[in-house]
């Protein structure tokens, strides 16, 4: 015997499949490749990679300048997800559709290579990659959508300023249709009552769009927005004072940063000798470029010397320094120690000088204000192992449940860089 069905059983289950629905289709879930490891330490390790060598492009669960990374195990296989953070390049000319698409989409933005993270680094970082610093969706949309707040640029975005003017507009628009309807009902309203003369005059007298041109609300209210557009204007033109980034230079030769230190893979310090033991990295002299050119004449086995070569060949020969123009400058009133970072705290160049080895032109690739330098202390966790200085710093920190960082050992002090 057939049981009856309830229509009405039917009708609940159908609105509980789509409350479901509904309540899940709002969620972005990524299936991270079970080869990915979990733990902690693992997931700690990679930030710290995260941090020196991707943070500047990247961000987990957004788009920035380069994708949001999170699931990355998921759209490709973990062996490809590693060839490509290694060398980029190389991935896509093999014809990998999916990372040329992404070239292609990011405006065919190159990501430097990154041949000198071992496997294990590279295992941590897609740990912390999938796993790492999760964040409640309804906290972060609180908050502006990635659950941090963004110092790295320093003052307001450009973007919200723009933002917070057309909402004013839009309001101010509504409001004067909100009146002009609430005006529109009370004179429908008040012409069907018994009025005198003087107040059917009121009533239906015609709007004089020259009064209200001339009038102090009308006054006030344009003077309001050139005011605010103003104010936008010089706000912009402040946060943007000292910032140069993008400056490149024209230099007295034709240096190729790309051939030297990418294809050739000569080391940084080879050059800028002094960018472990001092202040300053130091421009090479040309006594350090003869050291190679006393035999290398041209490129790509040319004959005779190339032009760009025999400028040097002149400079030594004439005693006279080549004047090669500056490209990232700092304010004088802040002290910056490359030893510190290079050496010490183990920054590669590449964290704030970009993808050096594929620069044809040296260009400042970072903003290097304040804001960006701050926010680097604020995430950069010391590595303590083997170093005794630290033994005591660890001993007072052990207490928090947060890794050692810059911050927590007087980084974000004025006087460590102001002086």
């Amino acid at each position: 015997m057939l049981s009856k069905r309830s229509l009405v059983g039917v009708r609940m289950n159908f609105h509980t499949l789509a409350v479901l629905f509904f309540m899940l289709i709002g969620i972005q879930a990524f299936a991270a490749d079970p080869v990915v490891g979990s733990s902690d330490e693992a997931v700690a390790a990679g930030k710290t990679v995260f941090n020196a060598n991707c943070k500047q492009c990247h961000k987990l669960d957004q788009k920035y300048t380069g994708p949001a990374l999170r699931g990355a195990t998921d759209r490709q296989p973990v062996e490809i997800v590693k060839a490509f953070i290694k060398n980029s390049g190389s991935v896509i000319s093999s014809g990998n559709a999916y990372y040329a698409g992404l070239y292609k989409d990011f405006n065919n933005l190159a990501m430097p290579t990154h041949e000198f993270l071992s496997d294990a680094d590279l295992d941590n970082l897609l740990a912390y990659i999938e796993f790492g610093d999760k964040v409640d969706p309804a906290a972060a949309a609180a908050v502006g959508g990635d659950g941090a707040v963004d110092s790295a640029g320093g003052g307001i975005p450009n973007e919200y300023l723009t933002v917070i003017l057309g909402v004013l507009v839009v309001v101010l628009l509504l409001i004067l249709v909100v009146l002009g309807l609430i005006i529109s009902v009370l004179t429908k309203y008040l012409t069907k009552q018994d009025l005198d003369e003087d107040d059917k005059e009121f009533v239906n007298q015609k709007t004089n769009l020259g009064k209200v041109f001339k009038s102090d609300m009308f006054v006030v209210i344009v003077t309001a927005l050139v005011i605010a557009l103003v104010a936008k204007t010089a706000l912009d033109g402040l946060y943007s004072v000292g910032i140069q980034q993008g400056y490149a230079p024209t230099q007295p030769i034709a240096y190729s940063h790309a051939l030297h230190a990418g294809t050739l893979e000569i080391e940084c310090q080879y050059c800028h000798t002094g960018v472990e033991i001092g202040k300053s990295a130091n421009i090479p002299s040309a006594n350090i470029c003869m050291n190679c050119h006393t035999h290398v004449q041209n490129i790509q086995g040319k004959e005779g010397v190339s032009p760009e070569i025999q400028k040097i060949y002149d400079a030594v020969d004439n005693n006279q320094p080549i004047e090669w123009v500056r490209v990232h400058n700092l304010p004088d009133l802040a002290y910056f120690n490359h030893s510190q970072h290079v050496m010490v705290g183990e920054i590669e160049c590449q964290t704030c000088h970009g993808p050096i080895q594929e620069m044809e032109v040296v260009g400042q690739h970072s903003a290097l204000t304040m804001g960006w330098c701050i926010d680097c202390h604020r995430q950069t966790e010391i590595t303590t192992e083997g170093n005794a200085y630290y033994d005591k710093l660890v001993q007072v920190h052990s207490d928090s449940k947060d890794a050692l960082k810059v911050k927590d050992i007087g980084g974000l002090e004025c006087a460590k860089c102001h002086y």
